[in-house]
C-alpha cells in the first residue's frame, strides 16, 4: 500500500484519539491527573486543540501544509512533557503518549510529504554496508568481540537502565503487590534463562560470521563470503533474533515493561527499515547464491523439512 494513504489514515486516527483524550481530560479526573499532572488543562488545550487535533485532521484530508504545524507542535509538546515528568515525577503517562505521538507524527509527516519513508538514510556510520578488509580468522574474531562488547553494552545495558530509570521516575512501573511476588520471581528466572540462551545464539552467530564469512556482524565490516552454516543453516537472521530476545530478557530481569517494548519496537524497526537494505546488498554481492539460500532458509523461524525440500526444488 502506498505511503501517503497510510500516513493520512494515521493522522485521521491521531485526530480522533486526540479529541477523545481531551474529552476524557475534561470528564475523568484520573485521566487528567495521569496525563497532565499539575498543568492547567485550559492553557494546554488552547494550543493543542488547533495545532494537534485540528492540524492532524487537516493532514488526514490531504492538506500537506498541515504537516508543518502538527509535526513541530507534537515534537515540542513531547519534549516539554518529558522534561516536566522528569522534573516533577508527574504526568508520566502523558509524556509517554506524547513521545509515541511525536515519533508517529514525524514518520507520517515524512511519508505524506515525500510519498515514502527514506529508510536508506538510516544506513550511515557503522550501519552502512561495506565489506570487511581481508584478515585472519583471529583478527576477525577480535574485531567481532570488540563490536559485541560495545553494542551489547550500549543496547543491553546503558539504554535499558536509562529506560527503567525513566519508567520509575515517571511513575510508569506496573504495581506488583506481595501476592504477585511469585510472578516477579518467575519473570526473573525466565529472563535469566532467555538471556543465557539468546547470548549463546548471538555468540555462535558472530563466531560463524567471523570464521566462515571472513567478516564481522557489523554492516560496516560485513562478511566477504555468504555464511550458510552454523545457526544460519536454519534462519537467515540469527543475530537479530538473539538481539531481540536479549532485549526482552533484560526487560524481564529489570521488571520493566518499557524495556520489553523497546526490544520489540527495535525488532519492527530493523525488520521494516534495515533488513530490506541488508538483503538487497547481499543479493547484489552474491547473486544466485543468496537467492537460492533465501528461498531455502526463512528469515525468522526454521522451516519444516518438507517446506525446505520444496523450496530447494523450486530454486
Amino acid at each position: 500500500m502506498p505511503a501517503r494513504p497510510i500516513a493520512r489514515a494515521y493522522f485521521a486516527a491521531q485526530a480522533v484519539a486526540g479529541a477523545a483524550w481531551w474529552l476524557a481530560v475534561w470528564t475523568v479526573p484520573a485521566v487528567r491527573d495521569a496525563t497532565l499532572g499539575g498543568l492547567d488543562p485550559l492553557l494546554v488545550a488552547l494550543g493543542d486543540l488547533p495545532c494537534f487535533v485540528l492540524a492532524s485532521a487537516f493532514a488526514a484530508s490531504g492538506l500537506r501544509w498541515a504537516v508543518w504545524i502538527v509535526v513541530p507542535w507534537t515534537c515540542a509538546v513531547a519534549a516539554g512533557m518529558a522534561l516536566y515528568a522528569t522534573i516533577t515525577g508527574l504526568a508520566g503517562w502523558g509524556a509517554l503518549l506524547m513521545l509515541g505521538a511525536g515519533g508517529g507524527t514525524v514518520l507520517a509527516g515524512v511519508a505524506l510529504r515525500l510519498g515514502r519513508l527514506p529508510s536508506e538514510r538510516l544506513l550511515v556510520g557503522p550501519f552502512a554496508p561495506r565489506e570487511a578488509q581481508r584478515a585472519s580468522a583471529g583478527r576477525q574474531l577480535a574485531r567481532t568481540a570488540a563490536q559485541t562488547a560495545v553494542f551489547w553494552g550500549c543496547f543491553l545495558l546503558v539504554i535499558p537502565l536509562g529506560i527503567a530509570a525513566v519508567e520509575a521516575r515517571w511513575g510508569l512501573r506496573l504495581p506488583i503487590g506481595a501476592v504477585d511476588e511469585p510472578v516477579r520471581a518467575a519473570g526473573v528466572v525466565a529472563g535469566a534463562a532467555l538471556l543465557v540462551a539468546a547470548s549463546a545464539l548471538g555468540t555462535w552467530s558472530a563466531h560463524a560470521m567471523a570464521t566462515r564469512g571472513d567478516g564481522t556482524p557489523l554492516p560496516a565490516a560485513t562478511a566477504r563470503r555468504l555464511v550458510v552454516s552454523g545457526p544460519y543453516r536454519w534462519v537467515r537472521n540469527p543475530m537479530a533474533i538473539a538481539g531481540i530476545a536479549q532485549g526482552v530478557a533484560v526487560g524481564l530481569l529489570l521488571g520493566s515493561w518499557l524495556v520489553v517494548l523497546y526490544a520489540l519496537a527495535g525488532s519492527l524497526l530493523w525488520n521494516r527499515a534495515i533488513r530490506p537494505h541488508e538483503e538487497a546488498d547481499l543479493a547484489a554481492r552474491f547473486g544466485a547464491e543468496f537467492a537460492a539460500y533465501a528461498a531455502r532458509v526463512a528469515c525468522w523461524a526454521p522451516r519444516r523439512p518438507g517446506a525446505v525440500a520444496r523450496a530447494a526444488r523450486s530454486s
